[in-house]
């Protein structure tokens, strides 16, 4: 290699893309997909714009953040809208678009696959296909349907499926149905999504559904949401439980085993709060693109104040264990 050529190569390696490229190690749990035909029937259902994205912005944040890997899981709402036809064809749709993706850049993305929730027979069946046709890493889902929280017994079928699969089930938060009209200088997602991650939350622990599917592995978003605040009125409404059977080893067991991504919960105050919780090992990376800029939720976890060894296992290993990666 001559002195031109040395120079050329040196400042390619310099580049940022390259540099992250290099350095890429994070696996991102809350990275968002919008596959075409699911944008046109959303567009009219959200209450804010639907975010412009393609697999190449993905790539191109992935590598300038240092992701190696990201997961893919739809924008909110999910495929539900009422129509148990219409869930389904939606949840196939995006399911296949996701794993093509996937499959154009091998190493780079996982799929969170869709189902179509309510409709438990029509889940069943996705989650059959997800698994053995599309080799889907787990299943994403939202925290609520029509207001049945994902504790709802009704759901049980599911649940005995994806516990039998040892399934990862990521769940991404939506507006509760008591709060979709409120009036204020926000948008309702500001306050209620992190709310209704735990509504949920609390829905899978006290109707006993925690325990009764150990083998499920739950990843919360935005960590864990309010819960962390909360965690004390937890703890008194399982001493005031009627059937301690649902949670023997106590709610503060339970809520520890779960996991929690990092996305929009960034900042000292919530990452403060969710180790109160949790131990570094449930807590997982997650950028929620294009919602967010990778480069924050890297600098959030980067500035905190975090061991060395803990920010590998946040940005990376924790994710590798959760998700069977090599």
């Amino acid at each position: 290699m001559d002195r031109r050529e040395f120079i050329a190569a040196l400042a390619a390696l310099s580049a940022p893309r390259a540099w992250a490229q290099a350095r890429a190690q994070r696996i991102d749990v809350h990275h968002h997909i919008l596959p075409p035909e699911y944008v046109k029937a959303i567009a009219h259902r959200r209450e804010t714009r639907v975010p412009d994205w393609s697999p190449q912005r993905s790539l191109e944040e992935i590598d300038s953040a240092g992701i190696a890997t990201a997961m893919l899981s739809l924008v909110n709402p999910g495929p539900w809208f009422g129509d148990p036809a219409e869930a389904r064809r939606l949840s196939r749709i995006a399911n296949d678009y996701g794993a093509r993706v996937v499959g154009d850049h091998p190493g780079r993305f996982g799929l969170f696959a869709s189902i179509p929730l309510p409709d438990a027979e029509g889940s069943l069946k996705e989650i059959e296909y997800a698994y053995g046709t599309l080799k889907a890493d787990g299943i994403a889902l939202v925290t609520n349907y029509e207001g049945r929280y994902l504790g709802d017994a009704a759901f049980a079928p599911v649940w005995r499926e994806l516990d039998r699969r040892k399934a990862v089930v990521y769940t991404h938060p939506i507006q509760g149905a008591c709060c979709r009209d409120v009036k204020d200088d926000v948008s309702s997602s500001t306050i209620e999504y992190a709310t209704d991650t735990t509504r949920t939350m609390a829905s899978v622990l006290f109707s006993g559904t925690a325990v009764r599917y150990p083998n499920i592995r739950w990843i919360f978003s935005h960590g864990g949401g309010t819960a962390p605040f909360l965690l004390s009125r937890f703890t008194v409404a399982q001493s005031n439980m009627k059937d301690k059977s649902r949670l023997p080893n106590g709610v503060v067991a339970e809520l520890r085993k779960f996991f929690y991504d990092t996305a929009q919960a960034n900042h000292p105050g919530a990452l403060a709060a969710l180790l109160k919780l949790a131990p570094v090992s449930q807590v997982v990376f997650g950028t929620d693109f294009p919602f967010r800029r990778a480069a924050d939720e890297v600098a959030g976890i980067t500035n905190y104040g975090f061991s060395a060894a803990d920010v590998q296992a946040i940005e990376r290993e924790n994710a590798m264990r959760l998700l069977g990666r090599a």
